[in-house]
């Protein structure tokens, strides 16, 4: 059965498609077929693979209103997995989508049509709670949430899990949070330790051990439209998201 994975955090700048980009890459590179979907008005995810917003014949707006198959508007990239892309024009879905049948659940019925073609799904959501996340957490089975080691970094968390809570009952009773992963963390800040301690403190039993490091070669790489493991295998963010890749593995429903 396909794992399909929800990167969602209603904070903006936590790192939410730094991580999906990046764990996109590094599941492909432990040999799965891997599905990376832009549901994010800004298309970052989209940029941040190496491919042009401005030639997109169709993308996940398309599909969502129902105006493409899926199968015809996902692309390839050059970093092995394939990509579901996106660009502003998804911003009129969430006014478009209000009046359409089946709203919630356009996203999903779109991914199912795939079923048996990916191993994993990888969803980089908006940093929002709003029909598009709404869809991306019904399409989902799980949920992995960026945190940033910074101030305020327990801000939102408890709306969203409130948000997952509520889709599950009501929505997507398969749902569930795989884990947070810790972004961001600069060691040489105690503010960044003392944000890690509490979050080890808060959450425990879902919080990811590997921690996402602050590292200029990670933060550079979407300016060339790749993954920093295509930029720079060695460097630490590469190696931490690698690390993430396999814990995701490993905790597979």
């Amino acid at each position: 059965m396909t794992r399909i994975l929800a990167i969602a955090n209603q904070k903006g700048g936590v790192g939410k498609t730094t991580t999906a980009i990046n764990l996109a890459a590094c599941l492909v590179r432990a040999s799965n077929r891997v599905l990376l979907v832009d549901i994010d008005p800004q298309g970052n995810s989209t940029a941040g693979s190496g491919v042009s917003m401005r030639d997109l014949e169709a993308g996940t707006y398309e599909v969502l209103l129902g105006e493409a198959d899926i199968a015809d508007a996902i692309v390839p990239t050059g970093a092995g997995y394939e990509l579901l892309p996106s660009n502003p024009d998804l911003a009129g879905a969430q006014v478009e989508l209000q009046d359409l049948e089946r709203r919630d659940y356009r996203l999903r019925d779109a991914i199912g049509s795939l079923e048996g073609r990916f191993d994993m799904v990888v969803m980089d959501c908006p940093p929002s709670i709003n029909v598009l996340t709404i869809n991306a957490l019904v399409a989902a089975r799980e949920v992995l949430i960026p945190v940033q080691c910074e101030y305020y970094a327990l801000e939102g968390l408890a709306s969203l899990m409130e948000t997952v809570d509520l889709v599950r009952r009501g929505l997507n009773p398969e749902l569930r949070i795989l884990g947070l992963v810790r972004t961001m963390y600069d060691r040489r800040n105690s503010l960044a330790w003392e944000v890690s301690e509490q979050l080890s403190e808060h959450f425990e039993d879902t919080l990811f051990r590997t921690i996402i490091p602050r590292n200029v070669r990670l933060a550079e790489a979407p300016g060339y439209g790749r993954p920093v493991i295509e930029y720079d295998r060695n460097c630490a963010g590469s190696q931490a998201y690698l690390a993430l890749a396999c814990e995701v593995l490993r905790r597979a429903s």
